[in-house]
């Protein structure tokens, strides 16, 4: 028998778009699992760049998403729709969803749910879909890194660039990022990045080549677009990939061909909010077999800047466009 719900519940969904001061708590009524859905009681909700996108009125949810804002939730699943086993009900979960998360439940398709273990908190689990179905679909997917290769992260501090430097580590890549201070140079290697450049005081290509020793990198992750893009190119190595998974400087680039077929280099990239809902199962089961071992031996854990009660995601989304955050920003839900 599953327990009984309210009818309504407390959500974070702006009547239009604006500063953080349109996050307010509003009533909404708890929604249903549809066919091979959960309805998940949540406890945490991750931060994400694309949700202060969305509520400044830049990046509209994909079709059929919630106009509630978030894309991360750990809780316990309450109730099952059609197609999802009965057992479900009470355990703990982690998932990516399309929208909904700023609220006290959500829905969240079955096969994008991963089990919270024991040896990380609901607070961590919520840290850990976006920055980690993106890393990795776009690192070992697109861009098929292998051991013992290089890559070149910008925004090292942040949570896709934490996310890639554990990633990096527990899978035998060497990693370089860059970050807009000494202070978060420092951050991220002690995160455990190899190297970390200050690009507000030097120059990021002159300092890759110095640290490869002229090789450049394998892979380099981009989230900037814009001018980085021939200066990335700059960067890598022969046969090298470069992923783009966001354009903060700019959709446009001017870049050099004749480098690309010299080196014979990939350029590639993805966005991961529209993609099915079969393409991320068919993620989260890669997840759960090759990556979710080390977060049950609490081998990976994601780095957590700061929490904030779901009444003040205000606060939270102030701290992400400060600029200061180290890892992630995650709202919880009482």
């Amino acid at each position: 028998m599953a327990m009984a719900l309210p009818e309504t519940m407390l959500a974070i969904d702006p009547e239009a778009p604006g500063g953080p001061e349109v996050l307010v708590p509003v009533s909404r009524p708890v929604p249903t699992p549809g066919r091979g859905e959960v309805l998940v009681k949540v406890a945490a909700a991750g931060v994400n760049r694309p949700e202060v996108m969305q509520r400044k009125g830049q990046y509209p949810p994909p079709p059929g998403a919630p106009s509630i804002l978030g894309m991360e939730i750990a809780g316990k699943v309450v109730a099952v729709g059609e197609d999802v086993p009965r057992e479900m009900l009470g355990t703990p979960v982690c998932a990516l969803i399309a929208g909904g998360a700023y609220a006290e439940y959500a829905v969240a398709p079955y096969g994008q749910c991963l089990p919270v273990p024991p040896a990380i908190t609901m607070i961590e689990a919520a840290a850990i879909p976006e920055t980690l179905f993106t890393v990795w679909s776009n690192v070992f997917e697109r861009a098929y890194a292998t051991e013992g290769e290089w890559i070149l992260v910008h925004g090292g501090t942040s949570g896709i660039g934490t996310m890639a430097i554990h990633l990096a580590n527990l899978f035998g890549l060497k990693i370089i990022v860059t970050a807009g201070s000494d202070d978060k140079c420092e951050a991220a290697r002690r995160i455990g990045a190899d190297h970390a450049i200050n690009y507000k005081t030097e120059d990021f290509v002159a300092r890759v080549m110095e640290i490869t020793a002229g090789k450049g990198v394998n892979i380099v992750l981009d989230m900037v677009g814009g001018d980085y893009v021939p200066r990335n190119l700059q960067c890598l190595a022969e046969e090298g990939r470069h992923v783009s998974i966001a354009v903060q400087r700019g959709m446009q680039a001017t870049i050099p061909i004749f480098e690309i077929m010299r080196k014979r280099l990939v350029l590639t990239g993805s966005t991961l909010r529209p993609r099915s809902v079969e393409f991320k199962s068919l993620l989260a089961d890669e997840l759960h077999r090759i990556v979710w071992p080390f977060v049950a031996e609490g081998r990976l854990k994601p780095v957590i800047d700061a929490v904030f009660p779901l009444a003040d995601a205000a606060g939270a989304h102030a701290r992400m466009e400060s600029g200061e955050h180290v890892g992630k920003i995650v709202l919880t839900v009482e």
